[in-house]
């Protein structure tokens, strides 16, 4: 065998996993892009906001916090400001509780970001304990873990063949042909059609498209400490990123998996529900881009071995939640793969099991 470990996929789910696995035995590592956390991982919108998800997610989300903390400047401080029209009380009041806001006066809330248009705004909420997410930082220092183990990080490796052979597996792909004893497939909006390449049944993951503008900062002011927006029910936010703002309408488009692209009329729209909150216009884009955020069918993750194929592992259905679920997400597959008990609670081990879906 060539390794005890092949990953597919070079996402945060990936390279974390070879991080972990890398403590268990040999990792090789297949990317089919020319760089690692090319697709959704380098489109996130990089912030670490426990609370967002499903009630498995969010366990994740806080048994990954200690390792973001022993991190020197992976989290900063950046918080998450709740807006809503009279209109949306059901909504405002679904997130405000959902995700622990302080509900705050409109007063209060113009205080943190002046342009907040006092004829449209009428409820607001803020939570402190969102922050920022180096997600480079993340990724390379991974990266270097697991090459400090040995991994094999290999890109431009796009998968064409999975084949059985003997008692593990033979893996054709742009960087040659290699065989190894697991797979863990981590390949992101690709995951189910890795497992039908490999003669698993697919569990039905969908990928959706989310669209991020890139736009100067409003009235030229200084964004740096403005908390990330959030409209109600996630219809649309905005958050400070480089000088500039980036605006996204939060759209859950079905799509293939592919290298996705904005849509011009989906982001029009999504602008056009940032504006109607605020008191300054959007004049010009700088850039603009999407990624496709993938979701199992109960939107939770899905990490464990196939229940009929127990060499094949899944590590997928990050959804919006990759980069914050990680340090826990992969030390549970670690656990799992290694035969160690998981250091977070049977419930939450059994709500991420493949098993669940029979």
């Amino acid at each position: 065998m060539d390794a005890d470990f092949l990953i597919i996929g070079g996402g945060i789910a990936g390279v974390s996993a070879a991080a972990r696995m890398s403590e268990l035995g040999s990792v090789i590592l297949l990317e089919a892009e020319d760089t690692l956390a090319h697709h959704a991982s380098g489109r996130s919108a990089a912030l670490f906001e426990p609370r967002y998800g499903a009630p498995a997610v969010v366990g994740l989300s806080m048994a990954s916090e200690a390792h973001f903390r022993s991190l020197p400047g992976v989290l900063s401080p950046r918080g998450l400001l709740l807006v809503a029209k009279a209109d949306a009380e059901e909504a405002f009041e679904h997130d405000l509780n959902g995700m622990a806001f302080d509900r705050i006066s409109l007063e209060e809330a113009r205080a943190i970001v002046p342009i907040l248009n006092p004829e449209t705004v009428a409820m607001a909420g803020y939570a402190a304990h969102a922050e920022d997410l180096d997600t480079d930082l993340v990724v390379q220092g991974f990266a270097r873990e697991a090459r400090a183990r040995s991994a094999r990080v290999l890109t431009r490796a796009r998968v064409s063949a999975i084949a059985k052979d003997g008692a593990g597996w033979r893996v054709t792909c742009d960087a040659g042909e290699f065989t190894a004893r697991m797979i863990v497939n981590a390949a992101g909006a690709w995951v189910d059609q890795v497992a039908a390449m490999a003669g698993v049944r697919p569990l039905g993951f969908t990928p959706y498209r989310r669209s991020m503008a890139r736009i100067p900062a409003p009235g030229g002011l200084d964004v740096s400490r403005w908390p990330m927006l959030f409209g109600p029910g996630e219809d649309w936010y905005a958050k400070p990123d480089a000088g500039a703002l980036i605006v996204s309408p939060a759209e859950e488009d079905l799509m293939e998996p592919h290298d996705a692209w904005a849509d011009d009329m989906v982001l029009a729209e999504g602008l056009a529900r940032y504006e109607e909150m605020v008191t300054e216009p959007v004049t010009r884009l700088l850039a603009s881009w999407a990624g496709l955020r993938t979701f199992s069918p109960d939107r939770v993750l899905v990490i464990g071995p196939d229940v009929r194929e127990p060499g094949f592992f899944w590590l997928a259905g990050q959804g919006g939640y990759g980069f914050q679920t990680c340090p826990a997400a992969s030390r549970l597959a670690a656990d799992l793969i290694g035969g160690r008990t998981p250091d977070i609670e049977a419930d939450l081990v059994a709500a991420l099991s493949p098993s669940r879906f029979g």
